[in-house]
C-alpha cells in the first residue's frame, strides 16, 4: 500500500482495494480467532426470516409457536422460517479522537477505514448486503444494509468524508458515551444472523457497552478487530520524544522504569479485558497494529492460509 496518506482517509485508496477485498474469505466455514487461543468456530450463518404459519404438528419446536394466530383461531399454529438469500454485514468503525494517532505506519483511523473497505468489497463480492456505522464524539453516520457496488461506494464516501478530528472536547467520558450510543444503535438495526465487524481501539468501554456486545453476540457473528499502535503497547528506549496529533504537540520522557512498567501493564490489562469479553460472549477477536498490512491480517484471521 505504498503511497497512501498515513494521516487522512483517502477515498481513491479505498476504492482501489476492490480486488484485494474480493479475495477475502467471508464465505469460509471457519474463522481463525488468533487472539482467543487459536479457537476455530463456525459462523452462525445467514439469518432466518418468517415465511408462513401452519397448524402445529407433533414434533414441532414449541418455541416457534405463533401465539397471535393461535389466540385468534383457538388452535395451535407454528411459525415456518426460510433462510435469507443474502446475509447482512455491518461494519462498526470508530473515528473517536484516540483513533487519530500512530507512531508507525498509518493512523489508527486510516487503518480502520482501509480494513473496513476491504471487508466491504468482500461482502459485495460474496453477494451479501452491506451496512455500517461510523462514529466519533460529535458525529454518527448510519447506513442501512444494501446490495451492490453502489453500497460500497457510498460507504467509502462516508468513510473518507467523516470528520477526521473531533470538534468537541474529547475526554474519557465523551468517548465512553459515543461508544455506548454507537453500540446501542448497532443493536437496534442489526437483524439476527448478521455478521458484524467492529473496528476500534476499544477505549473507554464500560459495562453498558459490554452488555450491548454480549446481547448482539447471542444471535449474530461478531468479529472484533483490535487496532493499536506499537507505542501504546511499549514505550521506546529512554529519552525525550515529541508527539503530535495534528493539533498539539507533547513531549514524553521515557527514562522512568516505573512509567514504562505502568504503561505496559495498562495496555496488557486492556487487551486481557477484551480477550475475556470475547471468550465469554463467543466473539471472534483479531488484532492489527498500525504498521501491519490489514489485508494480510484479515486473510490469516478469517481462516485463509498464505501459500
Amino acid at each position: 500500500m505504498a503511497g497512501i496518506d498515513r494521516v487522512q482517509v483517502n477515498q481513491s485508496t479505498l476504492i482501489g482495494l476492490q480486488k484485494a477485498g474480493a479475495s477475502l474469505p467471508l464465505k469460509a466455514v471457519k474463522i481463525l480467532s488468533r487472539m482467543t487461543g487459536n479457537y476455530l468456530s463456525k459462523f452462525k450463518g445467514r439469518g432466518m426470516e418468517f415465511d408462513e404459519a401452519r397448524p402445529y404438528q407433533p414434533g414441532d419446536d414449541a418455541r416457534n409457536l405463533d401465539w397471535k394466530v393461535t389466540a385468534r383461531t383457538g388452535k395451535p399454529f407454528t411459525k415456518l422460517f426460510r433462510e435469507e438469500r443474502e446475509r447482512s454485514i455491518l461494519l462498526w468503525v470508530d473515528y473517536r479522537a484516540p483513533m487519530h494517532f500512530a507512531t508507525q505506519g498509518v493512523f489508527k483511523s486510516v487503518l480502520a477505514a482501509q480494513t473496513a473497505a476491504l471487508l466491504a468489497w468482500s461482502a459485495i463480492h460474496n453477494g451479501d448486503r452491506l451496512g455500517g456505522l461510523i462514529f466519533s464524539e460529535d458525529e454518527h453516520l448510519e447506513l442501512r444494509p444494501q446490495q451492490g457496488k453502489h453500497a460500497v461506494l457510498n460507504f467509502i464516501r462516508k468513510l473518507s468524508h467523516a470528520s477526521p478530528q473531533t470538534t468537541v472536547k474529547s475526554d474519557s467520558d465523551s468517548q465512553q458515551k459515543a461508544a455506548q450510543h454507537a453500540l446501542a444503535r448497532l443493536r437496534r438495526v442489526t437483524r439476527p444472523g448478521s455478521l458484524l465487524f467492529l473496528l476500534s481501539d476499544f477505549r473507554s468501554l464500560d459495562e453498558t457497552a459490554e452488555a450491548h456486545l454480549i446481547h448482539l453476540a447471542r444471535h449474530n457473528d461478531i468479529v472484533l478487530i483490535f487496532i493499536h499502535d506499537q507505542l501504546e503497547k511499549k514505550l521506546p528506549p529512554s529519552g525525550n520524544y515529541r508527539l503530535n496529533n495534528g493539533q498539539r504537540t507533547i513531549t514524553i520522557d521515557t527514562g522512568s522504569r516505573t512509567l514504562k512498567k505502568t504503561h505496559t501493564e495498562r495496555f496488557h490489562t486492556h487487551e486481557a479485558q477484551l480477550r475475556d469479553l470475547c471468550r465469554r460472549a463467543g466473539i471472534h477477536m483479531l488484532t492489527c497494529t498500525t504498521d501491519q498490512d490489514p489485508h494480510t491480517v484479515l486473510q490469516e484471521g478469517l481462516g485463509r492460509r498464505r501459500t
